[in-house]
Parts: C-alpha cells; sequence; structure tokens
C-alpha cells in the first residue's frame, strides 16, 4: 500500500483505526486531566502531560511562550518549509471554575473546577490522532504533515486562540479542524453544518451612578433601582429593533447590583452581562448599538452610565469544502447516518479566531450515550462524556488528515 493511494480506499479498510489498547489509555488519560482540571492560562500540568506522552511517541512539542499550550508538528519539524501546507488540529485545554457535582470515580479533585464543557475530550482526541498519525507517517501512509495545537485558555475572553497564533500556531497551515462536545448529539454521530455553526460572544459591564436619598424622598434623587431595572428591561427590546431580526443580535444580563438597605436609595447600581450575534456584520456595528441604547435608557431615568464593552470572539463560520472533507471522514468511518445537521449555536467558541487566517470547520461531537434520555447540558457541574466518542473522534481525525488533498 502506498500514500498516494490512502486517500482512495474505502473505509472498511481506511487506516488509522484506534486499538483497543490505546483506547483505554486515552481513556486513562481523558479521566486523569478530569481529575485535575485546570483554568485558562494555568494549565501547567496539562500541558505538561500531553508534552510527555507526544516525546515518548518520538515527537517534539513546543510550549508556547506563555508557558500552558503547545503545538507538535508531525510529517515534519516545525517551521521546515516543505512546500506542503500543514493541516492543524486543534483542542482547548482549560476548565471552568465552577464546582464538579458527578457521583463518579473521576470526579474532579480540586474544588469549584471541572471540565463541565468537554476540553478534557476534545485534548485526547487530539493527542490520540497525534499518537495514531505519527504511526501512519512512519509506515509512509501521511500524505501531508499535520500540526497538533493544544491552546490555552479558550473559555477567557478573547480567547487563547489569540496567544496561540501570535506565537505561530498558524505559520505554513493551510486548513484547521475542530470539534466540540454537544450532549444532544448522541455518540457515534457528529453534528454538521456549513456557514456559521456559532455566535459572537462579547461582555458588557455597566455602572450606573447618581445622588441617592430616602426612599419617603425619591423626587428628590436619582432612583438608581428602577434605573438599573429599566436598562435591564429595556436595552435588549431596543437592541432587537436597532438591527435586522435575522442578525440575532441579543443581550442578556447576568448580574444585577444595588443597594444595601430597604429604606435607601443607592449611589450607584452595576449590571453585567453578554451580548451575542449570529451575524458577522452585525457583530461589527453592535459596540456601538449597545452604548446607545444604554446611553438613552440610563439619561431617561437621570443616572451617569459609565459602559466597559469588551470585544469577545466573532462566529465560527465554517468553510464548506472543510465541513465536506469533515463529512467525507465520517462517513468512511462511521457510514451515512453518522453525520446530521446541526442548528447554529449562540454559544461563543475562539476557534474563529483561526478562521479570520485560514480556512477550517468545527463538527459537534456526539458525547450522549445512547438510549440516555437525560441530556446533561454544557457548562453543567454534572455534565459528562460516553468515553466511546474519543475513539469516534480520533477516528474521525485521523480519516480527515488521510483524505485530504497534500495541495491546499
Amino acid at each position: 500500500m502506498t500514500r498516494e493511494t490512502v486517500a482512495e480506499l474505502p473505509g472498511a479498510v481506511l487506516p488509522g483505526a484506534l486499538s483497543e489498547s490505546l483506547h483505554a489509555e486515552l481513556v486513562a488519560f481523558r479521566r486523569d486531566l478530569h481529575m485535575h482540571p485546570e483554568l485558562g492560562n494555568q494549565e501547567f500540568r496539562t500541558t505538561a502531560a500531553i508534552k510527555e506522552r507526544l516525546e515518548r511517541a518520538g515527537l517534539k512539542p513546543r510550549v508556547l511562550v506563555t508557558g500552558t499550550g503547545l503545538i507538535c508538528d508531525i510529517g515534519h519539524t516545525e517551521g521546515e518549509r516543505s512546500g506542503v501546507p500543514l493541516l492543524a488540529l486543534r483542542a482547548d485545554i482549560d476548565a471552568l471554575p465552577i464546582p464538579d457535582t458527578k457521583d463518579c470515580a473521576y470526579r474532579s479533585t480540586v474544588p469549584d473546577r471541572a471540565h463541565a464543557c468537554g476540553h478534557d475530550v476534545h485534548t485526547t482526541i487530539v493527542l490520540g490522532a497525534g499518537l495514531v498519525l505519527a504511526a501512519l507517517h512512519a509506515q509512509g501512509l501521511l500524505s501531508r504533515p499535520v500540526r497538533l495545537i493544544f491552546q490555552p485558555a479558550e473559555e477567557q475572553l478573547p480567547g487563547g486562540a489569540l496567544t496561540a497564533i501570535a506565537d505561530g500556531a498558524l505559520e505554513g497551515v493551510g486548513r484547521i479542524l475542530a470539534l466540540h462536545c454537544d450532549p444532544k448529539v448522541e455518540c457515534g454521530r457528529i453534528g454538521l453544518r456549513h456557514g456559521p455553526i456559532t455566535s459572537a460572544c462579547d461582555r458588557l459591564d455597566v455602572a450606573l451612578d447618581g445622588p441617592g436619598g430616602h426612599t419617603a424622598r425619591p423626587h428628590l434623587t436619582t432612583d438608581l433601582v428602577t434605573a438599573a431595572a429599566r436598562v435591564a428591561t429595556d436595552v435588549p427590546a431596543l437592541i432587537a429593533r436597532r438591527v435586522d431580526t435575522r442578525s440575532g443580535l441579543a443581550l442578556t444580563w447576568g448580574r444585577i447590583e444595588s443597594g444595601h438597605a430597604p429604606n435607601v436609595i443607592p449611589q450607584h447600581a452595576e449590571l453585567s452581562g453578554t451580548v451575542r450575534c449570529l451575524d458577522l456584520d452585525a457583530w461589527r456595528d453592535a459596540p456601538d448599538i449597545v452604548h446607545a441604547a444604554i446611553d438613552e435608557v440610563a439619561t431617561l431615568h437621570g443616572a451617569k452610565s459609565e459602559i466597559t464593552y469588551v470585544r469577545g470572539v466573532p462566529p465560527v463560520v465554517n468553510d464548506r469544502e472543510t465541513a465536506e472533507l469533515l463529512r467525507r471522514a465520517m462517513v468512511a468511518r462511521r457510514g451515512l447516518d453518522s453525520v446530521e445537521s446541526t442548528e447554529q449555536s449562540l454559544g461563543g467558541e475562539d476557534f474563529s479566531w483561526y478562521l479570520e487566517h485560514v480556512p477550517g470547520a468545527m463538527a459537534r461531537l456526539g458525547v450522549r450515550r445512547p438510549g440516555e434520555r437525560t441530556v446533561r447540558d454544557l457548562h453543567q457541574g454534572d455534565f459528562d462524556a460516553d468515553e466511546n466518542a474519543i475513539t469516534v473522534g480520533v477516528e474521525l481525525f485521523t480519516a480527515a488528515a488521510l483524505m485530504e488533498s497534500p495541495g491546499v
């Protein structure tokens, strides 16, 4: 078998299937990560574990300049100019600042820290794909070089993807792939779509100020509690009427605070929330629209507003050709019924920053156990994944690497 014929093989004989022993090793690796979650830019133990396993396989990973996260090339030494663009496989490695509420042997050992978004699964899949592809490369069966990107701080706006890109993660890359766990999709399947698959996400903090006073004389004060309440309710409604409704621009508050006593009108109030948007053009206009709406409502109630608008991430917009590569790879491994259409989510993902530079696509990886009725949603303390999804993800990525044209 020559490497030139690999991409034409039917799925039944396509190399890169995961052995039982490697699956068991990867499950153990994932559980170790799950028990030791680390927040963004603090993933030192996680980075060391990935690095050690890649080096044991004879690879030469490079830790990013920030000290967490790493990249590793298969098929040539990083920085070598072979003339063939690399196919990048990206994983995010950070956890969330929430408690793990599951009752299982691999429950988090770190208080108020949990891998409740599946990043431990993503990391394990890219590691496993790297190990399999390294073995295939040694056999002469890998027609284009591959880069593994283990990225820190995805959960922090504007995202650790920018750190990885600044450190050269995309140099020489021609295409990039990613997966994200989806508890709504059954294990053994993936969700795909062309075009936007996630939304833009920004953070918003608002401070309102004015002279307070006694609740018996609100006419002599700026009633900040009422002003904050009106900002909380009226601003989202105003925004929805100032853009095309198809853009999905939405402001949702997560925090509102004001006052300390029932008979005192406070002098200060605070609101915090997120701005999400389905459409890239509307996202670019969102800061001006949100600022204007807040100022109008605050002024109407005599409050002075101070707005902190933190740009987050644009939508992930799947390249059609790359999404089709993922579809073909999944069908080769699991058959026609293994791919389903998926909707655009209002969640944000900093994978979008890579797509500002190179074509790529993200698939939704099914992690719901077959027959399980309860959907354990992302960012919840009881989130867990069917660990058979690790094999699915590894075999999807290896198939994509084998089927991808080296000239792209």
